[in-house]
């Protein structure tokens, strides 16, 4: 994932960070994550690719219900991407006009999970001429096993 990091103090001694590093007594101000902004609607699989972007928005009217994969990019896995005991968080926005189309399956890398959803409520409808934006937060368990929790909030 690309984050943008609008100011960093980070004394000399740390030219080129490798694996872990400790910061002590720096300074990271505000972040910025990157939005991709699609004027279509949802294909039926669409992929969210992590390592590009934090928040997907597809801004015309979805004409289907879809499936949405969460992968790395089209060349790497979310597997290879996330390390175990790693989580992180994504937002997808569409644009829903009269017919209330929605997210019915979840995927990552190709691979079907089950979101834990808030209040355990799966998403089943959307309201028409709305923005539905679904939140996720992924936790890495195990080589190629995530928990899921999910929230979808309708925006009038």
């Amino acid at each position: 994932m690309t984050t943008k990091i609008s100011s960093a103090n980070v004394d000399a001694t740390i030219t080129t960070p490798a694996g872990a590093q400790t910061l002590t007594n720096k300074t990271i101000g505000p972040t910025a994550e990157v939005v991709a902004i699609t004027a279509a609607a949802p294909a039926a699989t669409t992929n969210f690719d992590l390592a590009t972007q934090a928040v997907q928005y597809y801004t015309s009217n979805a004409a289907n219900n879809f499936t949405l994969n969460i992968r790395g990019n089209s060349t790497t896995t979310l597997d290879s991407y996330m390390a175990v005991g790693s989580s992180l968080s994504l937002a997808l926005m569409i644009t829903v006009g009269a017919t209330g189309y929605y997210l019915t399956a979840f995927q990552i890398d190709g691979a079907s999970v089950t979101p834990k959803w808030l209040n355990g409520t799966a998403p089943s409808a959307a309201n028409g001429n709305t923005v539905v934006m679904y939140s996720l937060s992924i936790l890495k368990t195990a080589s190629a096993t995530y928990t899921v929790l999910g929230t979808s909030i309708q925006f009038f």
